[in-house]
């Protein structure tokens, strides 16, 4: 599959079927890792138990990271393909409020009206702007 010239979707599904593969076949690498990731992460595992090897470790991370790849771009490519399904700014601010627990997330008026004031001046705004912008706005009132 490696310089095919494969469509996303199809990169996108063979990650997915590669990383739910069970297998435990392994190959050794060579990677170089910058010295001080690699002190850190000798001092995770063996001073915070975070993994049973420094392997186990990059290895679950690297797992970890392909996820987050794999997820981001089947959400990409579903909201290139149905534009209209991407939610708002203000959506996104005030589902994390909710995730948070924040109590912002029973105002969402105000969340709705601090994401259009952050969107005027900072176009990549995230929720977590919306959500300090919507506190700012609170604690004036």
């Amino acid at each position: 599959m490696r310089g095919r010239g494969v469509t996303r979707l199809d990169a996108i599904d063979e990650i997915y079927r590669l990383l739910a593969d069970a297998g435990q076949e392994t190959i050794n690498t060579s990677m170089r890792l910058p010295l001080v990731l690699r002190e850190a992460a000798s001092i995770a595992v063996d001073e915070l138990g975070a993994a049973p090897s420094t392997t186990a470790l990059a290895s679950a991370a690297l797992r970890a990271a392909l996820e987050a790849i794999v997820i981001q771009a089947a959400l990409d490519a579903h909201y290139e393909a149905h534009p209209g399904s991407r939610p708002s700014l203000a959506e996104l601010a005030v589902n994390a409020a909710e995730l948070d627990g924040n109590p912002l997330a029973q105002n969402p008026g105000l969340l709705r009206q601090a994401a259009e004031q952050v969107m005027a001046t900072h176009p990549e705004a995230d929720a977590d702007d919306v959500l300090l912008w919507a506190e700012a706005l609170a604690s004036v009132a």
